[in-house]
């Protein structure tokens, strides 16, 4: 049974159906099978999105250690990559985000007069 998104964070249903077949513990895989691989997903995205660290995790997205140890293994086992791959055919720009902290602008852009004599200056120079 499908868990409905219920925070902005998590993924649609959408993008669940394009990962779910993708995902390591589901049903026809080798080994147990994983009863929360959604709400793990979501609490991975949760992290990243809200740049929060891993203890203040909400209790409802599981522990945080264990959330935190299997996103490592799903890193070191290539799964992310994976699922990367498969997002990229068909971008939700829902997901798009751009942090102005890595965002460069020249100086023209700055709205500087006769070149960058403004960019980089403080309050009281």
């Amino acid at each position: 049974m499908q868990q409905p998104a219920h925070r902005r964070h998590d993924i649609s249903d959408r993008v669940w159906n394009i990962l779910e077949p993708l995902l390591p513990g589901r049903k026809g895989s080798v080994g147990r099978p994983a009863q929360d691989n959604r709400r793990f997903i979501n609490a991975v995205f949760w992290i990243i999105r809200t740049g929060a660290p891993w203890r203040d995790l909400p209790p409802d997205y599981g522990d945080w250690k264990n959330t935190h140890r299997r996103y490592s293994r799903w890193r070191d086992g290539g799964i992310w990559e994976r699922l990367l791959e498969a997002l990229i055919d068909e971008p939700d720009f829902e997901w798009l985000m751009i942090d102005a902290g890595y965002v460069k602008v020249h100086a023209h852009g700055t709205g500087a007069v006769g070149g960058s004599e403004a960019v980089g200056r403080t309050k009281g120079g």
